[in-house]
């Protein structure tokens, strides 16, 4: 029921691309005047939004505690004149800069930045400032692409330019770790503009010259193996949970998987048991599965999966059961699906355009980002960095550099793109 509107909303979107190349269409927005003035304004305002990349820094927004971040960015919005400023059920802050064509209903352009950082609730976030270096945790990724978001904001407003399309601002939740990109999936399933966005911009991190475009997909599990316990010597003889969960660890690293694409496995935490003179009732083992193709993706959970079972039935082979056999338990912990925009999509072709136009050396990379889930969902969609450069990425002394003329090239790229894929006259 949903496909034929979708259709309808996407050819209408897509039909002024056919009209002329879109690399032809960044070189004519690019020598238009009122993009020049909006380049002047992120020039004029670069202490404004080095100043917000410290004040949002320095509200926590630890996994699943992002709610004090999502309220400032909400404030932000509305000053800054958006429509429909509001925070959704899951977290994510929205709003809306209406295009000529369309009015604010929508197809949508959204263009997004992720609010939560990696570190726990209690981290010390304050910045510290040398010259044009920032250093804090979470400053670069990604609290530098979300002041970004404001700053573009600004610079269409003071510069008078105006999408023809849409544009949808967010401030998501849950793209980190165990958030497992729960912010976007609410947005593209759930949420008031599922069924209503075109194209999709992830901003994170600063690189200006990385366009993600392959999106890496993910499996996680807890795996609980139990059994009846018991003393390590009385109960000697006694099938062992442990000795499963060895035995799928074994099995996994004994698989085969395709160097391209790139599929990855690992085993990556582990748990349980009572004591050292116990056999242990319950333990536990934590593994990633990776894979930028959906169907390595599945055939290694399918290969995984089948590696816990001969393990699991190894044990309870070799050693009693008269108290219980060993048993596995997979919980998924994690899902993260794989996608791919294509090299020739329109939105691929605007942004390498764009990065190109301002001096930088355009590449294609493969990460796991907010945009596998528009990839997956057959969604145009590309991640691009905020603009300048940083370094030590969810580490503790994680930095930016702030020197203002590569910042501002670096921006001015992202937001070419941007126009040129909403589109302006």
């Amino acid at each position: 029921m949903r496909v034929i509107p979708w259709l309808c909303l996407s050819l209408l979107f897509l039909a002024p691309a056919a009209l002329a190349s879109p690399e032809s269409g960044v070189a004519k927005l690019s020598s238009d005047r009122r993009f020049a003035a909006a380049q002047k304004v992120l020039a004029a305002e670069h202490d404004r939004t080095v100043a917000d990349i410290v004040r949002l820094t320095q509200i926590p927004a630890p996994p699943f505690g992002e709610a004090r971040r999502a309220e400032a960015v909400r404030n932000d919005f509305a000053a800054l004149g958006l429509k429909d400023v509001e925070i959704d059920a899951e977290g994510n802050v929205t709003g809306v800069r209406p295009g000529r064509r369309t009015g604010g209903k929508g197809p949508f352009v959204a263009v997004a930045a992720h609010l939560d950082t990696v570190f726990p609730a209690g981290t010390d976030v304050t910045v510290r400032r040398e010259g044009w270096r920032l250093s804090a945790p979470g400053v670069g990724d990604n609290s530098r692409s979300v002041a970004t978001l404001l700053a573009w904001i600004r610079a269409l407003d003071a510069a008078g330019l105006r999408t023809e399309t849409d544009l949808l601002f967010v401030g998501n939740v849950g793209e980190e770790g165990a958030g497992d990109l729960r912010g976007v999936k609410h947005l593209f399933l759930k949420g008031p503009y599922a069924g209503r966005i075109a194209a999709f911009f992830s901003v994170d991190g600063s690189d200006p010259s990385g366009i993600v475009t392959r999106g890496v997909g993910s499996k996680r599990y807890r795996v609980t193996f139990t059994g009846p316990g018991g003393h390590s010597y009385g109960a000697f003889g006694i099938v062992n949970p442990m000795a499963a969960m060895a035995g799928a660890v074994t099995g996994l690293y004994g698989l085969s998987v395709p160097t391209n694409p790139k599929t990855t496995y690992s085993a990556s935490v582990v748990g349980g048991g009572t004591s050292v003179n116990s056999i242990p009732a319950s333990v536990f083992l934590e593994v990633d599965l990776r894979s930028e193709d959906p169907d390595a993706l599945a055939e290694l959970d399918r290969a995984f999966r089948a590696a816990v079972e001969r393990a699991v039935a190894a044990e309870n082979s070799a050693r009693s059961t008269s108290y219980g056999p060993v048993r596995a338990e997979l919980g998924v912990i994690g899902e993260r699906p794989a996608g791919r925009t294509a090299s020739d999509t329109g939105i691929v072709r605007v942004t390498r355009s764009a990065i190109l136009d301002q001096g930088f050396a355009a590449r294609e990379e493969t990460a796991s980002t907010d945009s596998n889930i528009p990839m997956s969902l057959g969604i145009p969609a590309v991640t691009i960095g905020a603009g300048g450069s940083g370094g030590r990425a969810h580490a503790l002394d994680e930095w930016i550099d702030v020197e203002p003329s590569e910042m501002v090239r670096g921006m001015s790229a992202g937001l070419l793109a941007i126009l040129a894929q909403a589109g302006v006259r």
